[in-house]
């Protein structure tokens, strides 16, 4: 058997063609490497003042070892509803995960040059989110009475629609797929998305990986903490080990990777 009898074939071959996301310091993933490659430390630290006007507890100010650090995503407040159909109302109540999910993946699209409406082909969507704490919010002070129907409220925060949704704004025909296996969903995602690719179920796929609710007022740490800051292995740095007392502050970021057949993706408009 000679040696490009042992190739892989283009067929089996996925190539990136496509990459956004958003991370605490770092608004796409130019800047992200950037922040890696320098050191750069992304995790923000808030003042008394800031504190209390996100309405923490002062009570927690004077809790031992507590610590006013924590992650931070930044112009979470600035998603253009009119651009993707939404009412100004349906995007108020609209969980920010899914705001910023629907801005990556257009641009994400934009990026790797394809036009759902003109592309002949079926892209899919795996991807996975954290549950809504953001509709807690609303609950807690917004007065549903105004809103009606409550359909759009639901749609806009539940994970069950996370992809669906970016499918039906977008245009994407192929396989839709919300995935949840808590830590691993990121792994699990791509790994579907890549079994789709290979069996023909879609032309590209687009996945999503480790995106958290992305509110200041949520990303202080609440509980007490020797540090707060990261560390290679072997470099002091520790694991998140609860019986230990080691813990970590929990990161707010968006991934989303855009895929194809190598054999799809070369040559193609």
């Amino acid at each position: 058997m000679s040696t490009m009898d042992n190739a892989v074939k283009p067929a089996e071959i996925i190539a990136v063609i496509g990459m956004q996301g958003r991370f605490p310091g770092a608004p796409d993933v130019g800047e992200f490497w950037t922040s890696l490659k320098n050191g750069v430390e992304s995790i923000s630290t808030f003042s008394e003042a800031e504190l209390q006007a996100a309405g923490i507890d002062p009570a927690y100010l004077n809790v031992p070892g507590y610590v006013n650090r924590g992650c931070v995503l930044e112009d979470i407040d600035l998603f253009d509803a009119g651009f993707f159909g939404y009412s100004a109302r349906d995007a108020e109540t609209m969980d920010p995960q899914q705001r910023i999910f629907l801005e990556c993946a257009w641009e994400s699209l934009e990026q790797a040059g394809y036009d759902p409406e003109r592309y002949p082909g079926m892209i899919g969507v795996f991807a996975g989110c954290d549950q809504s704490s953001y509709l807690y919010q609303i609950y807690a002070n917004v007065d549903l009475s105004a809103y009606g129907y409550g359909g759009m409220m639901a749609i806009g925060n539940d994970k069950d629609y996370l992809t669906t949704q970016v499918s039906y704004k977008l245009n994407l025909r192929g396989p839709s797929l919300t995935i949840q296996t808590s830590c691993s969903t990121s792994l699990v995602a791509v790994c579907m998305a890549c079994q789709s690719l290979r069996h023909g179920y879609c032309d590209q796929r687009a996945s999503k990986e480790g995106l958290l609710v992305p509110a200041r007022w949520d990303s202080v740490a609440r509980w007490p903490l020797p540090s707060i800051r990261c560390k290679r292995p072997g470099n002091r740095g520790r694991q998140w080990r609860r019986n230990r007392g080691s813990q970590a502050a929990i990161g707010r970021a968006c991934g989303w990777r855009q895929c194809s057949r190598l054999d799809k993706g070369v040559g193609s408009e």
